[in-house]
């Protein structure tokens, strides 16, 4: 046990001495890091930017550890959850970085103590931890668009019908709304101003977002494009698509929600119903139990 304990303690030692080194040293970040440490760091908290400062000199190693086809998976999920608190692919790399070591460190020092499921949970933290906020903010991110569009849709329906074209009406619509729709749209209206064709951005916003009412709107807003269909008929038919699809799933929902109810009430609450009705029936009628231990 002296001995590991030692070991362990020269490894902290020869550790610390290479992050001061490194530390010190002037090593060239990654383009996309600088952005979201110098711009990025105002939306997000003190705490994350200090381990995003911890790990970003890991950051290039984890990345190339990934390979191409895990990174390019990972920035479409970053996107999808729309860069929550500044997220980029190389911050999301030195948080995986620094909450591994931690991960790590913690499960070792857990191991040595005897405990292995704690040291189990440590290491699990140290590999899910970022990635359980990024599954957290696509859900609610998702969650808010399909919850937002139907009555956007409306609104850029009525500002469409009072005269405007279809791009200032968007323009506009958007700098009324905020969240993360409003959001996309303006991306999307960038897009366009660069000069991409609107057809092309609205497949980028199909892309970045992993929602069928956001796939509906793009494909209908397309089609009635190809066929001829006036815009405002368009809209308002999507809204109205969504609206139904949107009760449809809450009777879906709702369907799946009878049956769990009952499962808990049956498997749960009255059995413990029950056991506390014996119990205090048994209680009062003051029954000598001491027949039981031979006595």
């Amino acid at each position: 046990m002296e001995l590991i304990l030692a070991l362990v303690v020269g490894l902290a030692v020869a550790g610390a001495f290479q992050g001061i080194r490194m530390y010190r040293a002037d090593a060239k970040l990654p383009g996309d890091l600088v952005v979201a440490l110098e711009v990025g760091s105002t939306r997000t908290s003190a705490v994350g930017s200090g381990i995003d400062r911890m790990g970003m000199r890991w950051a290039p190693m984890v990345l190339r550890m990934m390979g191409p086809k895990a990174v390019n998976k990972k920035r479409r999920q970053i996107d999808m959850a729309g860069n929550p608190g500044g997220l980029t692919i190389d911050r999301y790399a030195a948080r995986r970085a620094v909450y591994g070591v931690l991960g790590l460190a913690g499960a070792f020092s857990m191991i040595i103590r005897g405990q292995v499921v704690i040291s189990l949970v440590m290491i699990l933290f140290g590999l899910f931890w970022v990635e359980a906020g990024i599954w957290s903010a696509v859900r609610a991110r998702k969650e808010h668009i399909e919850r937002t569009l139907p009555d956007f849709l409306d609104v850029l329906a009525v500002v469409v019908s009072a005269g405007l074209g279809f791009r200032q009406a968007l323009e506009r619509v958007a700098d009324k709304y905020e969240g993360p729709w409003a959001d996309e749209l303006r991306i999307t209206l960038r897009q366009m101003d660069m000069g991409v064709s609107r057809r092309q951005a609205f497949e980028e916003l199909r892309r970045r977002n992993d929602s069928e009412q956001v796939a509906m709107f793009v494909t209908a807003l397309q089609q009635g494009e190809e066929l001829g269909a006036p815009i405002v008929d368009t809209l308002i038919a999507i809204a109205n698509d969504m609206r139904r699809t949107d009760a449809q799933a809450a009777r879906r929902k709702a369907a799946k929600a009878v049956p769990k109810a009952t499962f808990a009430v049956t498997s749960f609450l009255l059995p413990g119903t029950l056991i506390l009705l014996t119990v205090g029936f048994v209680y009062g009628t003051n029954v000598d139990f001491g027949f039981l231990g031979g006595s």
